[in-house]
């Protein structure tokens, strides 16, 4: 089997869109587009033409940092585009399912309700500090269970899953479900990707996204990894001309060794940080639990989680609470920010 077999049949038999033919230096009459642009001075390359169908240079880019053929590299419009997509390919309405470990990111189950695909959840270990157990999660899977998503760092609890505990799951559901392993923070873990075994596994995916350790939230670029097959797959399923020509543009800029060793740094100080704002909460009255992390926020749990509103509002300090999630009562999910930032929220909960 391969990993077609686990996709939807209508996606197999799907006849993808045929853009039109993009040949440099040609005359373009085929794609009704305006012939020129009265914003050109706004922009490095006038916005009249279509981008390509795919962002081939920066596909090639991106496969260059993460260390992978090309052809393995999908890119998309952050990495929920890819969990979208990923979902619309494999998941039947009404029929198949996808397992998830809460806590975990709300997106999985809201693109499952989009799709009409059922949801079968094995939480983490509360009292193992959100422990991911592997063999609950094979238990859970059933014939119909297409996609398993396992994030790693977790969000919101901030905990890695092993290496090993992933590849158990991808091992036992070959020829089964696709294993997709959400590594949106994986920088600030200081552990090596799985990127690297993708090329073993025909039934593993890995999501990166340039929005975290980049600095890039707002250019909204995500990378799907996987087998070339199931590229090849999803490829059906994104809409073309789906990267626009700005963002690939600003992208480009960035992926250089000046801007990778940027990141780098950037990453560093974001790790440094949490490592000292995680000891002052821990110190802090307010505060009486907090999580170990390995990415670039922190789950903690307040001793009175009204007072604290209460003083953040004042203060115009946002984190993200979690009053409508049971397992996570009393907590609150807090980003990692500049130094300035995080002693004004650190004063706050010390005035509680």
């Amino acid at each position: 089997m391969s990993v077609a077999d686990i996709a939807r049949p209508e996606i197999l038999r799907l006849q993808p869109y045929v853009a039109a033919e993009q040949v440099p230096g040609s005359v373009r009459l085929n794609a009704n587009e305006s012939p020129d642009s009265p914003w050109s001075r706004l922009d490095r390359t006038p916005l009249n033409r279509y981008p390509l169908v795919r962002p081939l240079e920066l596909q090639q880019k991106l496969a260059a940092f993460y260390r992978v053929p090309s052809s393995q590299v999908l890119v998309t419009r952050g990495s929920t585009e890819g969990i979208d997509t990923l979902v619309r390919t494999f998941c039947r309405a009404y029929r198949d399912n996808i397992v998830i470990t809460p806590p975990t990111f709300d997106m999985y189950k809201v693109y499952a309700d989009v799709q009409g695909a059922s949801l079968l959840e094995v939480p983490l270990a509360a009292d193992k500090d959100y422990a991911f157990d592997a063999d609950a999660v094979i238990a859970k899977a059933d014939e119909n269970t297409k996609l398993i998503f396992i994030c790693t760092p977790n969000n919101p609890t901030g905990g890695l899953v092993s290496r090993d505990d992933v590849l158990k799951v991808v091992e036992a559901r070959r020829d089964k479900s696709v294993v997709v392993v959400d590594e949106a923070y994986i920088e600030f873990s200081e552990s090596p990707s799985l990127v690297g075994e993708v090329a073993r596994y025909d039934n593993l995916a890995v999501l990166r996204t340039l929005s975290k350790a980049f600095a890039l939230a707002g250019a909204r670029c995500g990378v799907l990894i996987g087998c070339p097959e199931l590229i090849a797959l999803l490829g059906r399923v994104l809409s073309p001309y789906s990267f626009s020509t700005p963002v690939t543009e600003r992208v480009l800029d960035v992926m250089s060794d000046a801007g990778f060793r940027e990141a780098a740094a950037l990453v560093q100080r974001g790790i440094d940080e949490r490592k000292r704002v995680s000891a002052a909460l821990a110190g802090t009255p307010a505060v009486t639990r907090v999580w170990p992390s390995r990415s670039n926020f922190i789950l903690v749990r307040f001793r009175e989680p009204e007072a604290v509103r209460a003083v953040l509002r004042e203060r115009r300090i946002l984190i993200r609470e979690y009053a409508h999630r049971p397992e996570l009562a009393g907590c609150a999910r807090i980003t990692v920010g500049t130094p300035t930032e995080n002693d004004l929220l650190l004063d706050a909960l010390r005035s509680i």
